[in-house]
């Protein structure tokens, strides 16, 4: 190529960042480990797990609507009877079933079998027939250790929740397909996603690799915490799985192919996420600093992509 066709596709490139940059509005600074995001009727929800918060943002303003120390907020999923489940991340773990003003109306400490949920419940999903899984992530080492992820299962109408898998590099992220066939977990320290097949009671089968992050996106830090972090599904079956301490969402089809990377300038620390009405743009939880123990960050909204 000639210099000059070079030098116009470098300011080409530099356009076209300065756009995607400019796509990206802040939606909501200074938050304490920004995760959990949901938009339901006009209000966006989100948690900061440093600051044991849920808030609601109405488009003007944020209001904490719930404060618990020792929680940890985390994973947020609303239900059939548009109540809140909340993960606590904290070390001890728990879930809760807040009213969408953060009233607090059940906690769940333990299993079916009394087993507490040490490691901490890091995301939860609700299913379309009203059951619900979660995640408990694992010790919170600085270099991890044991291999003790879970994932339960609340059925329809139950009050106690059933291990349902068991031995999970640090289960996060979790989410179902539209015809509620799989569930697809992250596993963080592993670095890849799984998946299992969905009995019809709600117990899983076929446990497989469904994508291994390093060989849809090059690895931006050598860390044991790389790996993918929440996730969300639109109704087409695209997984769009936030990266930490990769600073970017990845859409990936449901056969396993990177469909779309979404960079986000905001930080490198990339949460979770939610879908605006329509699923035409991305609500994005992110952590300026991943390495900053307050966690400082923001919500940002970005155009989705087909």
């Amino acid at each position: 190529m000639k210099t000059a066709s070079l030098l116009g596709l470098a300011a080409w490139a530099m356009f076209a960042g300065a756009t995607a940059q400019a796509d990206e509005v802040t939606i909501v600074s200074n938050v304490l480990g920004p995760e959990g995001p949901l938009y339901v009727d006009g209000n966006l929800y989100y948690v900061g797990w440093v600051s044991n918060t849920l808030s609601r943002w109405d488009g003007r303003t944020s209001t904490v609507l719930n404060s618990l120390a020792g929680c940890s907020h985390n994973g947020l999923a609303l239900t059939h009877h548009r109540t809140f489940l909340l993960a606590c991340t904290d070390s001890h773990g728990a879930i809760l079933e807040l009213d969408l003003t953060g009233k607090l109306l059940h906690r769940w400490d333990s299993d079916d079998k009394r087993n507490a949920f040490d490691g901490g419940i890091n995301d939860v999903v609700v299913t379309a027939n009203g059951g619900a899984y979660a995640t408990v992530f694992g010790p919170p080492e600085d270099v991890p250790t044991a291999v003790a992820g879970k994932i339960l299962y609340l059925a329809p109408s139950s009050q106690k929740w059933v291990e349902v898998a068991r031995d999970l590099n640090y289960a996060n992220g979790v989410g179902i397909s539209p015809d509620q066939k799989t569930l697809y977990v992250s596993e963080t320290v592993g670095n890849c996603i799984l998946k299992f097949s969905v009995n019809a009671d709600g117990s899983l089968k076929g446990r497989s690799n469904f994508a291994l992050l390093n060989l849809l996106t090059p690895n931006k830090v050598n860390s044991w915490w790389l790996g993918p972090d929440s996730m969300k599904i639109d109704h087409q079956g695209n997984l769009y799985v936030a990266q930490w301490f990769g600073g970017q969402i990845l859409k990936i089809s449901s056969a396993g192919k990177l469909l779309h990377s979404f960079a986000i300038a905001a930080g490198q620390g990339t949460t979770n996420l939610a879908f605006g009405p329509g699923e035409k743009d991305l609500y994005i939880t992110v952590v300026k600093d991943p390495n900053d123990p307050k966690a400082r960050g923001s919500v940002v909204k970005i155009p989705n992509a087909e």
